[in-house]
């Protein structure tokens, strides 16, 4: 069993990230946060702010197939859930080592220079989930650029 510290976000897939950021702050007051093209996963992402720590990512596919794939089976909607952990590589080694099926067995770069990483839903019920780290202050560089 890993130590989760918060909920860091829970993620949207989305076709237009621009549009639907907009959509949603005109229904709630939500703040806008980072805002970057992720060339690592292909993906455009824009998060949100409620208030507190957790927060909404919309995430859109700039040719990540796999979220393609998954916008034209399911449509907008729930992505994933993710997880705030201490230390990321400490997580995964102890979830692989206890049989649960990962997607990532090796920490990435995802948005906002976080490290992350994804369990198989298979795993979790079938809901997909991420877990994320902060990089380490040598390690961190942009995950991709702000359009």
């Amino acid at each position: 069993m890993i130590t989760v510290k918060r909920i860091d976000h829970v993620a949207i897939a989305v076709a237009d990230r621009d549009a639907s950021a907009a959509a949603l702050r005109s229904i709630f007051a939500l703040a806008p946060g980072a805002r970057e093209h992720v060339a690592a996963q292909m993906t455009d992402v824009a998060f949100l702010h409620a208030g507190g720590d957790a927060a909404l990512e919309l995430i859109a596919p700039a040719g990540n197939a796999a979220l393609e794939k998954f916008l034209a089976r399911r449509g907008p909607g729930l992505h994933h859930i993710c997880f705030e952990v201490d230390d990321l590589p400490g997580a995964l080694a102890q979830l692989k080592a206890a049989g649960v099926r990962l997607i990532d067995e090796q920490p990435r770069l995802g948005a906002r220079g976080h490290l992350v990483a994804f369990l198989h839903p298979s795993a979790t019920g079938g809901v997909l989930f991420e877990l994320c780290a902060a990089a380490p202050a040598a390690a961190t560089t942009p995950a991709g650029t702000a359009p």
